[in-house]
Formats: structure tokens, C-alpha cells, sequence
């Protein structure tokens, strides 16, 4: 499996030698990892080094590198400029993709979003039949505001009655901030494999958003994470450490259930990124979108980790 790679430690050296990136500390070395092992280079330590070649060669095999501020949330990315034979029609095909048709697109991700908020809360005991009618009310575009409708009921009743979505705060939400960073990685991985540019989104259009696609395709994800960061809560972990990290980057290894049968998260997010792709080219909204992973016959009753029943963990 590919693996998420975090630097915390401050004044680490990154290097690539041979295939590998080495990580050292002075003339230690404290890790190799092979280059084609990597979905992601995620950075939260200061005074990191490193040479430009490390750019380079991750750039070539289309890994994004993640330089994250001190609320664990991305405040840079690098992401590779070339490197897919279909890149320049993909591109001209998206930018070209008509606005009824970017609307149609987003109403099916925020549709699933919601029926994913739905099936996380049915895991965990509460009544979820709301959200099934949420998703249907869902029109092109989403003009009365859907998404934000079921965010406001999903988020009390999954975390409690006192719990705000706040970026810039710290426990929950630092816990939230790292899923989500390892979830837009992974997305913005896929979206180069597919030829496709970042910033151009299919609904986020903020000038200053250099990750505008990434952050849209990665919604019907989000309450996956969720559900990673409650069992973190449960299990008495509230703050960012190695440990919590490790778990949180593990949800790349999630198996999903599809069309050819179960396959990782990181593997069933390529090939909605292609359906995308496939969508701007065709002028048809047709995407692949994820499915709730298997229920354990237990979920409800002590909301066993979803990484509990799969065998990629």
C-alpha cells in the first residue's frame, strides 16, 4: 500500500538517494522510504531542509508535498505541472465544461456527502432518515444551500450539542484538520494522475484556493473522516500526536465497496477522479462516487473503528 509520509520532528534533513527519500537528523540517519511507496509528503515540523532534487523527483511520480501551518491544516501545497498524456485535452475539456454541467456535477458530490454524513450517524446510534431527505431535496447546483442545512444537524449530533466546526481551534477540530489534510493529499494525488488542474473547480472559486478541485472532490470523504476522528475521542485521544496521525493517515488504506468489489480508499478515489475527467470530456455528469464502507453487525451499539473489519489496515 502507499504510504502517507509525515515529518513532525523540527530539523530533519529530506534527501533523495538512490530510489529512496532518506530522513536524517545531522549525520543520523533516522529512515529510507522507497519514492514509488508514497501517495504524500505531509510537512508540520520546522526547519525542515531539503533539495530541490526531492521536489523533482516526487514531482515526477505525481506526489504532492503537504506544508501544513500550526492548526495542521495545508498552507502550501507543490503539486506536479506535467506528467499524463491526456494532460492538455483533460485541461481544455475542463476549463471548456459548461456551468449546467459544473452544477450537475456538484449537486451528485454534495448529494453523496450527505447520504455519507447519514450512514456515519446511523453508525453511531442517532436517527440518519433526515439526511436521506436532505440528499433528495438536493437540485442542480445546490441553490438553497443543502449541504449547510445537514452540516448544522450533522455536526451536533455527532460531536454534541456544544461542538463547533472551528478550523483555527484546537482538539477535535486539530484532529479533523489532519484527516482532512491527508484527504486532500490524496485527492490532489489523483487529480494529477488524471490530467486534470487543481485550481480549477468544479463549485470552490476562491482566487486565493490553489486546490480549488481538490477540496471539492474530497466532500463525500470528509464524514469518513469523522467517524475516525470520534473513535480517536472516544478512545480518550484529543490532540494531534504521532500516534493519532498514524491512525488518521491509515484512512487511505480503507477499503470501500464499488463496481469491481472492494478496494482502497486511495485506489476508489482515482477512479472518481477519472469519472470527472470523463465527465468534462463527454458534456455528461457521470461520476463513480465512494460508498459507505461495510457496517459491522455491531457499529450502532460501540461505533467500532471503520478501520476494524478492513484488511488493508
Amino acid at each position: 500500500m502507499e504510504r502517507v509520509v509525515d515529518i513532525t520532528t523540527d530539523n530533519l534533513s529530506l534527501a533523495v538517494h538512490r530510489g529512496f527519500l532518506t530522513v536524517t537528523f545531522g549525520a543520523e540517519e533516522r529512515g529510507r522510504i522507497p519514492l514509488d511507496d508514497i501517495s504524500a509528503l505531509i510537512v508540520h515540523a520546522h526547519g525542515t531542509l531539503w533539495s530541490t532534487s526531492v521536489f523533482t523527483r516526487l514531482s515526477d511520480r505525481g506526489i504532492p508535498v503537504v506544508i501544513c501551518g500550526t492548526n495542521h491544516a495545508p498552507a502550501a501545497m507543490v503539486w506536479p505541472l506535467e506528467g499524463h498524456h491526456l494532460q492538455g485535452a483533460r485541461m481544455r475539456a475542463q476549463l471548456a465544461a459548461s456551468r449546467p454541467l459544473a452544477k450537475q456535477l456538484w449537486s451528485q458530490i454534495i448529494k453523496s456527502k450527505i447520504r455519507m454524513q447519514g450512514n456515519i450517524l446511523a453508525r453511531n446510534g442517532q436517527e440518519a432518515g433526515a439526511f436521506d431527505l436532505l440528499a433528495r431535496k438536493v437540485r442542480s447546483g445546490d441553490p438553497d444551500n443543502i449541504e449547510a442545512q445537514a452540516a448544522r444537524r450533522y455536526w451536533k449530533l455527532l460531536f454534541g450539542p456544544n461542538f463547533n466546526r472551528d478550523q483555527d481551534a484546537p482538539g477535535i477540530n486539530s484532529l479533523l484538520n489532519y484527516g482532512y489534510t491527508v484527504l486532500r493529499a490524496t485527492l490532489s494525488r489523483a487529480i494529477c494522475a488524471a490530467g486534470l488542474h487543481p485550481t480549477i473547480g468544479v463549485f470552490h472559486a476562491n482566487r486565493a484556493n490553489a486546490f480549488a478541485l481538490a477540496d471539492d472532490l474530497m466532500e463525500p470523504y470528509r464524514p469518513l473522516v469523522d467517524q475516525m476522528v470520534l473513535d480517536l475521542v472516544r478512545g480518550g485521544e484529543t490532540e494531534i500526536t504521532s500516534e493519532t496521525k498514524t491512525m488518521l493517515a491509515a484512512i487511505t488504506t480503507l477499503d470501500l465497496p464499488g463496481p469491481v468489489g472492494l478496494s482502497p480508499l486511495s485506489v476508489q478515489t482515482q477512479r472518481f477522479v477519472h469519472s470527472l475527467a470523463r465527465s468534462f470530456e463527454t458534456g455528461i455528469a457521470a461520476l463513480e462516487l465512494p460508498n459507505p464502507p461495510p457496517t459491522p453487525a455491531n457499529a450502532v451499539l460501540d461505533a467500532n473503528s471503520l478501520l476494524t473489519n478492513s484488511p488493508n489496515a
